[in-house]
């Protein structure tokens, strides 16, 4: 399709991108928009260095190409042993022909969402509520110089309720979100029951005592602490040029308890669902942690390359304007065997986080927990304001007690994961409920 130099490596990334968003406060419309557009990223590399264009004009990137080969071509190097291990994949790849959010009407998505709008209307002790619905398809073509020839696309869907609750003095802020990659499977049966349990919340939590607690992370929770704290290090470019890191990070040392297994997976539903990544690559099921022992790291092909380890398929980016930067997809604990009542009776005196407001971390963990409650004799006993909950992530890894049975892969409708200057990234995560021995709670 495209003229490729055959001393070089190229590749573009074409990307055909809708989206829509509503946004109401209180019942009153705010905005509500489609867009549409189309954009290419063209890359080039002469075994010395990267050469990158993008554009919108889909017309032009044969010229771009052109141009970016005479700027490569002048101090090229040998490019086999960069090249050799690319993957080459070919062939169309569409989930998302059926239930396309992109044919959907405006006028369906404000039916389901006004479908909701008396409910919190008539709630009393809700003094603010915003409702946000985002989607997006894109439908992506990636072609290289090494025979890649592939089409394949993505596609979500969300809803997000955010609440303000205000009652005697007391209050709090909460939210209710659904999401998937389909619009049919959107699901707000739940928020009533949400509400509910807001306002038992806010009337009757107490201050945690501050102190060591045993923990029981919901699997929001336990996903964002497998994201934020151990997903980022495993990112494998920050260990480029860096000795002391890599020997820090052998692969097959222990790093935590034995039923710890952190797994990051592009290749299954959810909002980080990738068949293949933004350099070709397919999707792969990638043991980071295996059974307490550092299993394997996330790549592109630069950094699998460098560190002589295979292709993960994670080279990712986060629209056509931007390179490709090593990056998860869906993030999660794997479950064990324990039910989650049989984790329950584990603990006589410990907390239990329900949801959160956000989480970050690298050597040093925090979560700020949004619902919370204390456990008493293996039962969940009474809501606790909670500011953070803290501890440090190789210790945290290796007092995990268990885990259950069954495990929730969840997502956030608005936002993403955010690298560099690339934000947001559409990122699964989720995992069981997790016993963690002990955590600091302030």
């Amino acid at each position: 399709m495209y003229k490729f130099h055959k001393d070089l490596y190229t590749d573009v990334r074409i990307e055909d991108h809708f989206a829509t968003t509503i946004m109401f406060t209180n019942g009153n419309l705010d905005e509500m928009k489609d867009k549409n557009y189309q954009g290419a990223f063209i890359r080039i590399y002469n075994g010395k260095m990267w050469y990158y264009s993008s554009t919108t004009d889909i017309n032009k990137i044969q010229a771009k190409i052109n141009t970016l080969t005479k700027l490569a071509i002048k101090d090229r190097a040998d490019i086999s042993s960069y090249i050799k291990n690319i993957e080459v994949n070919k062939g169309e790849y569409f989930k998302f022909k059926r239930d396309d959010v992109s044919k959907i009407s405006q006028k369906k998505k404000l039916t389901l969402l006004e479908s909701i709008f008396p409910m919190l209307k008539k709630e009393k002790a809700i003094k603010l509520w915003h409702v946000f619905y985002i989607d997006e398809k894109i439908i992506k073509k990636f072609y290289s110089s090494s025979g890649s020839d592939l089409s394949f696309d993505f596609q979500k869907t969300g809803i997000s309720v955010n609440m303000n609750f205000s009652e005697n003095g007391k209050n709090l802020s909460e939210k209710f979100a659904t999401s998937s990659n389909y619009f049919s499977k959107l699901k707000l049966t739940g928020l009533k029951k949400h509400i509910e349990k807001c306002k038992y919340y806010m009337r009757n939590a107490e201050p945690v005592k501050k102190g060591e607690y045993k923990i029981i992370l919901s699997p929001i929770a336990a996903g964002v602490f497998a994201h934020e704290s151990f997903g980022h290090k495993s990112e494998s470019d920050f260990m480029i040029g860096d000795e002391k890191m890599k020997k820090e990070w052998t692969l097959g040392k222990k790093v935590g308890s034995t039923c710890l297994s952190i797994v990051d997976q592009g290749n299954i539903m959810g909002i980080g669902y990738v068949p293949f990544d933004d350099e070709g690559t397919k999707a792969k099921k990638t043991y980071l942690i295996k059974n307490g022992i550092l299993e394997g790291r996330l790549h592109n092909v630069y950094t699998a390359n460098h560190l002589k380890e295979k292709l993960t398929g994670n080279g990712r980016a986060v629209n056509f304007q931007f390179e490709p930067i090593v990056r998860m997809t869906n993030t999660y604990i794997e479950p064990g065997k324990t039910t989650k009542e049989e984790l329950f009776k584990k603990v006589k005196d410990g907390i239990f986080i329900d949801t959160i407001k956000h989480g970050s971390g690298l050597s040093t963990f925090t979560i700020a927990p949004s619902l919370a409650y204390s456990i008493k004799n293996g039962k969940i006993h009474k809501p606790v304001n909670i500011s953070v909950i803290t501890g440090n992530v190789f210790k945290t890894l290796s007092l995990i007690e268990d885990v259950s049975n069954k495990k929730e892969i969840l997502s956030f409708v608005l936002g993403g994961c955010g690298k560099g200057e690339q934000y947001p990234l559409p990122v699964g995560i989720g995992g069981p409920y997790v016993l963690v021995k002990k955590l600091h709670v302030q």
